[in-house]
């Protein structure tokens, strides 16, 4: 009867820490900033070339090529069924001028507390809710053999 006893506590305990060890935050990275000794090696009409080469591959460059590249990196912390919370986050954007050097470096934390707004660009959808058949037969009425054979 002893030895049941002392089996049911290490069971009861062992059970115990392994429901306290769920408990524990879990940490998660994404992205990659470049250390500031990095950052110090980026100078002033230094070309994007030259750059890349310097601090890696960037996380997005601007939608016009010209004006500038982005480094970015998060921390996440994940506690048990709690919704993931953003504890971290750096952005590097490097800015290039007209002649295509260099002219700005620039560090935004989370605590700056600029958000960045996201567009959504949607393609405009002209197809009617119909099916392939239905279009397809649609389009026979509109066959005009001059635009295919280039009169006008």
């Amino acid at each position: 009867m002893a030895g049941r006893t002392r089996g049911l506590r290490i069971a009861l305990g062992f059970g115990a820490a392994l429901m306290l060890s769920a408990c524990v935050a879990q940490y998660r990275n994404h992205g990659y900033v470049p250390a500031d000794e990095a950052l110090a090696a980026v100078n002033l009409g230094q070309s994007r070339a030259s750059v890349i080469a310097t601090l890696g591959s960037p996380t997005a460059a601007a939608p016009q090529d010209e004006d500038g590249i982005f480094y970015a990196s998060s921390r996440v912390r994940h506690f048990g069924f709690l919704a993931p919370e953003i504890i971290d986050r750096q952005v590097v954007v490097i800015s290039f001028g007209s002649s295509g050097g260099v002219s700005n470096v620039e560090r935004f934390t989370l605590e700056d507390g600029r958000i960045v707004p996201l567009t959504r660009r949607v393609t405009d959808n002209t197809v009617r809710n119909t099916t392939f058949l239905r279009q397809l037969l649609g389009n026979l009425g509109r066959f005009d053999a001059g635009t295919i054979l280039g009169e006008e």
